[in-house]
């Protein structure tokens, strides 16, 4: 038999995990918004063999590509900390886009690189394992 405090013990299981989810989409966001800052205001040199890169030379376009990346991680993370269903959802294709534009960096960064995977497949397991609706009183069973 499952009782009401159980039930209120088992929704608040996960909550660590989707603090920690929200928290780093919300840091991650920041940091590629530095990321696209860096990329702007540059006028060093270029990673060897740069040409090679995804999008081309002009480190412009990757400054855009990580500001939008970034506005998308903060948002999804203020939506997780809402706890909405489709905010899981949100977060973890942010998440996804997080590592995916991380590893474009890998051949030239990857100990950074590595560090936003490894953040990004955290929040992933914590919003697909722990993000899920809580019980309801629907789930207790009948006295």
């Amino acid at each position: 038999m499952s009782t009401r405090v159980e039930q209120a013990r088992d929704a608040e299981a996960g909550t660590g995990w989707l603090i920690f989810a929200g928290t780093i989409l919300g840091i991650a966001g920041v940091m590629r918004i530095f990321d696209a800052i860096w990329a702007f205001r540059y006028d060093g040199a270029l990673p060897e063999n740069l040409e090679s890169a995804l999008f081309g030379t002009s480190l412009s376009s990757y400054g855009w590509i990580y500001l939008i990346i970034g506005a998308i991680l903060i948002v999804s993370s203020g939506a997780v900390l809402a706890r909405s269903q489709f905010a899981r959802w949100i977060g973890m294709i942010a998440a996804a886009i997080g590592t995916i534009s991380a590893i474009w960096w890998m051949p030239y960064y990857p100990v950074w690189s590595l560090t936003y995977v490894l953040l990004g497949a955290l929040v992933i397991y914590a919003l697909a394992a722990h993000g899920g609706r809580g019980p309801t009183v629907w789930d207790a069973e009948a006295p």
